[in-house]
């Protein structure tokens, strides 16, 4: 005890500190947590730059506090990516359509869809199976390169042949959160649309939302007909 003594100051300052960070995390996360709840219920976003840094940060603490207070680990997620594209809004706006791209996932398409892989993905035929074909069509009006693709090693090197700025991710909820953490790597500003329907064949992608987007910055008098429904 008698060797420990010269060294309780330092002890006790470094317990006091411990606590200190322990509650400034905790009431960050409940800041975090309310701020959060907030913007699910309005849809009003406040301070996303700080809800995106803390978020991320406190992960793990924020996962179980939504679970904690009846919430599902999608509201986590969907909350991110709405946080990610209000940020990311803007800078998207700016980019010329020539160098922006689109990927869809294969999972839009029909069962009985007559496309084949190639090494740019799947090769539309546009026979009216799904949906996706009209959309590419009315996509590549608007000047986007479209691309159907299989997985996240067809999205990395589609970005290395065409180099674009901008990009808009379709998918499911958990694909287009890690698509547009991954899009950041490669210094890209990412768009994600969440699909309407999940699942591994035959999903539904949300396709107002899909156009709105695409016709972000882009001048009205450039916007096909079929399209001009959604402008803001």
């Amino acid at each position: 005890m008698t060797i420990l003594t010269p060294y309780l100051p330092v002890i006790t300052l470094i317990g006091e500190l411990t606590i200190l960070i322990f509650l400034s995390i905790l009431i960050l996360g409940f800041i975090l947590l309310i701020l959060t709840v907030y913007a699910i219920r309005s849809g009003n976003i406040l301070f996303p730059r700080f809800m995106r840094a803390g978020l991320l940060f406190l992960e793990g603490m924020m996962r179980g506090l939504f679970r904690l207070f009846g919430f599902e680990d999608s509201d986590f997620l969907r909350i991110i990516v709405t946080l990610q594209n209000t940020l990311n809004r803007k800078a998207f706006m700016v980019i010329p359509v020539s160098e922006r791209a689109v990927f869809f996932p294969q999972c839009l398409r029909s069962n009985a869809c007559p496309a084949h892989l190639h090494d740019e993905g799947l090769k539309c035929r546009e026979c009216g199976l799904c949906r996706v074909g009209e959309g590419k069509r009315l996509l590549e009006l608007l000047g986007y390169r479209v691309f159907i693709v299989p997985g996240s090693s067809f999205i990395k090197r589609m970005i290395k042949r065409y180099r674009p700025r901008g990009i808009i991710g379709v998918g499911c909820l958990l694909e287009v959160k890690e698509g547009i953490e991954m899009s950041g790597q490669y210094n890209i500003i990412a768009m994600g649309v969440v699909n309407s329907t999940d699942g591994c064949v035959e999903t539904s992608a949300d396709w107002d939302q899909v156009f709105k987007t695409a016709i972000l910055g882009i001048s009205p008098e450039k916007i096909p007909k079929e399209l001009k429904k959604y402008i803001e």
